[in-house]
C-alpha cells in the first residue's frame, strides 16, 4: 500500500509538473505571436 507521504510527494510532483507546462505554453513564442499578429495586421490595414 502507498504510503500518504509518497501520495502527497507524487500529487505535488504532478501539479508542478502540470503548471510547468501551462506556463510553458501561456508564454511560448508561437502562441504569442499567433495572438499579436491579427492586431497589428488591423492596424496596418488602417493606413
Amino acid at each position: 500500500m502507498i504510503t500518504p507521504g509518497i501520495a502527497y510527494f507524487v500529487f505535488g510532483l504532478t501539479l508542478v509538473i502540470l503548471f510547468g507546462i501551462i506556463i510553458a505554453f501561456y508564454y511560448s513564442r508561437e502562441r504569442h505571436k499567433k495572438v499579436e499578429d491579427p492586431k497589428f495586421k488591423m492596424l496596418k490595414d488602417d493606413e
